[in-house]
């Protein structure tokens, strides 16, 4: 069974058509990329699974039961999470808080504990504290030490980037959906970010499905590449198959011009 299985899925804006009779799925364990030039509607995509957008039609099943109608912060609970294509981390927060924050559909404690600080809400942030650490030590020494107690805005962009993985991490997803994890990034950082998707899913676990227009990146990293154009998908398999379809090539390129 798939872990993640789109069916016929349909969406448009105001008669402008979005996402048009999709389907894919991903399976537990797979790097599935989504690929496709500016407007295809790969971000769509990504709005309808995490609730932040809702279908027209079609269905979204996650280990097998419809996710249609949830809100975003049941299916961050349910083991789905994501990061966005324009950098969203807490700027005035230290690094270590983004990571903590996050964990917010893991804790049980609740408002009552947090007021009186009662020995198990003290025992379940020291439990928080430790994993938020831990979560962030799986970038090397990027954004540890020091950098705990640094506010978000005084990152890098890139330890932004990364920051904001850290915290999908910290959710304990069992599928995150990268939105261009590389974008504005330089060929030293792309090479990291790559080696990084792939341990997410051999390191920890995590099932992984991107968006990423540097085709370095998605032949590297993928089991599977879906291709949209115009909200449709026109293509599906390993990169070497998906990069030497016609329709690929003419999606990317144009439609060569004919001969007189």
């Amino acid at each position: 069974m798939s872990l993640l299985k789109i069916v016929r899925l349909h969406k448009d804006f105001g008669g402008v058509i979005a996402i048009n009779a999709l389907d894919f799925h991903v399976d537990e364990g797979e790097i599935v990329s989504v690929i496709g030039p500016n407007g295809a509607g790969k971000t769509t995509v990504f709005n309808l699974i995490t609730g932040m957008q809702a279908p027209d039609s079609g269905e979204i099943l996650f280990e097998g039961e419809t996710i249609i109608g949830l809100t975003p912060d049941v299916l961050t609970g349910r083991g789905i999470a994501r990061t966005f294509q324009n950098v969203r981390v807490f700027a005035n927060m230290t690094v270590l808080e983004n990571v903590m924050v996050a964990q917010h559909c893991r804790t049980s404690k609740g408002a009552v504990s947090a007021i009186f600080r009662t020995a198990g809400f003290r025992r379940e942030e020291e439990e928080i504290r430790e994993r938020a650490a831990e979560v962030l030590s799986f970038f090397g020494t990027r954004l540890v030490g020091y950098r705990f107690d640094q506010p978000a805005f005084m990152l890098s962009y890139a330890n932004r980037r990364r920051l904001e993985v850290a915290r999908a991490i910290a959710t304990q997803p069992k599928v995150v959906l990268l939105d261009e994890p590389t974008a504005g990034m330089n060929p030293s950082e792309t090479r990291e970010m790559t080696e990084l998707i792939g341990r997410l899913r051999d390191d920890r676990g995590i099932t992984v499905v991107v968006i990423e227009h540097e085709m370095k990146v998605v032949r590297d990293v993928s089991d599977r590449v879906v291709v949209l154009d115009h909200g449709e998908q026109i293509a599906e398999g390993s990169y070497e198959e998906v990069t030497s379809d016609e329709n690929v090539i003419e999606a990317y390129l144009g439609r060569p011009a004919r001969a007189h």
